[in-house]
């Protein structure tokens, strides 16, 4: 009788949509931002969950596709942390943009927008469930509205997460050039992560 019982409740937690959720945020530290449970698509129409960027550090950041003016100038501040490590440890470093804007970040639009920048292989441009944005914007401390042009006004930031989603730093973009000090920072947080 144990047997049925055990048997049955495994079905039942295999067949339950969120039991890999589940488990996989039940093993996170509780400050992890990875707590969060938010799905998305990525640039190549594959879905994950929020969570499933645990493993190395992650640096994130929240953008828009049709975004002409500070967006660039986020991802360019990302490409410039990465090339300043060591070519090892560059690859060690995963980079995450998640969309401000997934009505009209469409998974071709990220992917043109990869293209257009040469982004290095392994990045992932991310568009969250439209239930998830403010979600994951209140997680890493992005502030933003819409505007009626349909621009969007947006904290634009790098936030250093480690390899279980705790955030250990963060930097203000105002240019290409990154903060020299986070850049370090990153360089530490990639060596001392397995």
């Amino acid at each position: 009788m144990n047997r049925v019982l055990v048997r049955l409740l495994a079905c039942v937690l295999l067949a339950w949509p969120g039991a890999a959720t589940l488990a996989q945020t039940a093993a996170l530290p509780g400050d992890s931002l990875y707590q969060l449970d938010a799905r998305a698509i990525d640039a190549q129409g594959e879905p994950l969950h929020w969570s499933d960027l645990r493993g190395r550090p992650q640096l994130v950041s929240m953008f828009y596709a049709n975004c002409h003016l500070m967006c660039p100038l986020i991802i360019e501040n990302a490409k410039a942390v990465q090339k300043q490590l060591p070519a090892a440890s560059g690859a060690r470093l995963g980079v995450a943009m998640v969309s401000l804007d997934p009505q009209r970040d469409t998974p071709a639009a990220l992917a043109r927008v990869a293209r257009d920048h040469r982004v290095p292989e392994g990045w992932r441009f991310l568009r969250p469930a439209t239930d998830d944005v403010r979600a994951l914007a209140s997680v890493l401390d992005v502030r933003y509205r819409f505007r009626e042009d349909g621009s969007i006004n947006h904290t634009c930031v790098l936030v250093l997460l480690d390899a279980q989603g705790r955030e250990l730093a963060r930097s203000e973009v105002e240019g290409i050039a990154p903060d020299p000090a986070f850049v370090e920072q990153v360089r530490l947080a990639v060596v001392s992560s397995p």
